[in-house]
C-alpha cells in the first residue's frame, strides 16, 4: 500500500498525498501508518466544516428537522445526499468499517499526536450548488433516476475497493462520468481538485499529510503547481438571466391567455379557468395520493396547485410536504432506516422521513404535468 503514496516537492514543503478509497479497511491503516512515520506538521483532510462536525457527532444528523429542509428548500440536495451517504454506508457495512473512517483516523491522530489539522475541502452544500445551477432540467431528472437506480445490493468486495485506488481505473472512471454528466465531473471532482490542492500547498509548515479520495489525488498532485482563484471557486454561480425570467413567462402567458379569453367572450374565459383548476388541482391530487399520504396532504396539494402554479416563487408540494410531515412527524426509526428504505421506493411510503420528501415530489411533479394539459386546452380555446 505504500507505493501508492504520492511525495511532492513543493517551495521546500514536502507534501504526501495519501490516495484512499472512503470505506476500505486498508486505507485507514496506511493513513495511521503513514502519520506515525511521517510526523507531519499538518494534516489535511477531505472534509469541510459540516461533514467534519457530522463525522465527530455521527448521531447529530438525526436530528434534522424535515419541516425546516422543506421551508429551506433543500429537497432535491438532501435526496441526493442521502441516496450517496447512504449507498457509502452500505458498502462500509458490508466491509465491516465506517464510511469516512480513514478521515477520522487522521482527525484521532491529529489530536494524540498535536498536529495541526486543516479542513481542505469546499462546503459540500457550495458543490451542490454548483451542480445543480449548471445542469438543464432535464439533466437533472436525468441524474435524479440514475441515483435511484443505484444497486445497494451488488457485491462488493477489499479486492474491488483496490482497484478503486489504481489510477488508470480511476481515471477512466472519471472519464466515464465526464461523458454523462460534464457538469459533475468539473464541479465534484476538477473543481475540488483545485481547492484541495490550494489548502494543501498553504497548509502550515515544512511536511504535510493530505487525506484524500483516490479519484482526487491525480488532479490534486498537478493542481499544487497552479494557480487557483479560490474565492471563485467559493462562488454560488447566480441564475442565469433567463432562469430568472423563464418561470415568469409561463405565468404570464398563462394570465395573457386567460384575460384575452374573456375578451373574446365570457363563457370562453370561465372556460379556461375551470379547466387550470381542474387539471391543475386533480393532476397534483392524484400524483400525491399515489404515496399513501394523510388525505390531508393530499387535499392541501388539491387546493394550493392552481395557485402555486401562477406563482413562480411557491410550490404546491412545499405546502403538501409540510401537511404531511406536521401530521405524520418522522421518529428517530424512521431516519436510522434512511440507508436501508432509500434504495427501495416501496420503502418510502412507510418511512414517515422519506415520505414527506416523496410528498412534495409527486405534488410538484402532478401540478406541473397539470400545468402542461391546462395550458394547452387555453392555448386551443383561444385558436
Amino acid at each position: 500500500m505504500k507505493e501508492q503514496l504520492i511525495r511532492i516537492d513543493y517551495q521546500g514543503k514536502e507534501i504526501i498525498l495519501i490516495p484512499t478509497a472512503h470505506v476500505s479497511q486498508e486505507s485507514v491503516n496506511l493513513v495511521r501508518e503513514t502519520i506515525k512515520e511521517e510526523n507531519p506538521d499538518s494534516i489535511c483532510i477531505e472534509l469541510d466544516d459540516q461533514r467534519y462536525k457530522n463525522l465527530k457527532n455521527p448521531e447529530a444528523w438525526k436530528n434534522t428537522n424535515i419541516i425546516d429542509i422543506i421551508k429551506e428548500k433543500k429537497v432535491t440536495l438532501l435526496i441526493a445526499n442521502l441516496i450517496l451517504s447512504s449507498y457509502q454506508k452500505n458498502i462500509a457495512k458490508k466491509l465491516k468499517t465506517k464510511p469516512g473512517q480513514e478521515m477520522m483516523e487522521g482527525m484521532k491522530a491529529s489530536e494524540e499526536m498535536g498536529i495541526n489539522l486543516v479542513l481542505a475541502d469546499r462546503s459540500i452544500q457550495t458543490t451542490f450548488m454548483r451542480i445543480w445551477r449548471k445542469m438543464g432540467f432535464f439533466e437533472k431528472i436525468k441524474l435524479f433516476f440514475s441515483l435511484m437506480s443505484i444497486d445497494d445490493d451488488e457485491d462488493v468486495s477489499e479486492e474491488d475497493l483496490q482497484r478503486l485506488i489504481e489510477r488508470d481505473n480511476l481515471e477512466l472512471a472519471i472519464e466515464d462520468m465526464g461523458k454523462d454528466y460534464p457538469q459533475i465531473a468539473d464541479t465534484l471532482l476538477h473543481e475540488r481538485d483545485k481547492y484541495l490542492a490550494y489548502n494543501i500547498k498553504n497548509a502550515p509548515g515544512k511536511k504535510v499529510v493530505a487525506i484524500l479520495g483516490a479519484a482526487h489525488t491525480p488532479g490534486v498532485e498537478e493542481e499544487v503547481f497552479k494557480d487557483q482563484d479560490i474565492e471563485e471557486l467559493d462562488k454560488v454561480p447566480p441564475k442565469t438571466f433567463m432562469g430568472k425570467i423563464l418561470p415568469w413567462i409561463i405565468p404570464a402567458l398563462i394570465v395573457f391567455l386567460i384575460v384575452l379569453g374573456f375578451k373574446q367572450g365570457m363563457d370562453t374565459g370561465l372556460s379556461q379557468i375551470k379547466s387550470w383548476f381542474i387539471f391543475n388541482s386533480v393532476f397534483a391530487a392524484i400524483f400525491t395520493a399515489l404515496c399513501l399520504p394523510h388525505p390531508l396532504s393530499v387535499l392541501t396539494a388539491f387546493v394550493a396547485a392552481p395557485f402555486t402554479s401562477i406563482n413562480p416563487v411557491l410550490a404546491c408540494g412545499w405546502f403538501a410536504g409540510l401537511v404531511e410531515a406536521s401530521l405524520k412527524k418522522p421518529t428517530v426509526e424512521d431516519v436510522n432506516n434512511i440507508p436501508d428504505d432509500i434504495f427501495n421506493i416501496k420503502s418510502w411510503i412507510h418511512n414517515k422521513f422519506l415520505k414527506a420528501l416523496l410528498v412534495v415530489i409527486l405534488a410538484n411533479l402532478g401540478s406541473s404535468i397539470g400545468t402542461i394539459i391546462a395550458g394547452s386546452k387555453i392555448i386551443q380555446s383561444i385558436i
